[in-house]
């Protein structure tokens, strides 16, 4: 016989300050498995996890990742100037 209670499935993550966290993903009754999958992929990639494992693959002087981050900076405010005009 089937329980009827709910299905909740919990990963370890490590966030961005480095301490484990976990990410809770409460399954509903008749939730199909590829929905429930979409959500902790979308929490997983929110956390940054991935991001900062492969930053730590290579060292970037300190210098150059400011380069990048005003560059970035930048673009972003060259394309809020775009939309209002």
């Amino acid at each position: 016989m089937f329980c009827k209670s709910k299905i909740v499935h919990i990963f370890a993550v490590q966030t961005k300050g480095g301490d484990d966290t976990m990410l809770i993903i409460p399954i509903k009754e008749g939730e199909n498995i590829d929905r429930a999958l979409k959500r902790f992929k979308r929490k997983f990639d929110r956390t940054g996890t991935m991001r900062q494992l492969r930053s730590r693959q290579q060292f970037t002087k300190p210098s150059v990742a400011r380069r990048a981050q005003i560059q970035k900076a930048q673009y972003i405010q060259h394309l809020r100037d775009q939309e209002e005009i």
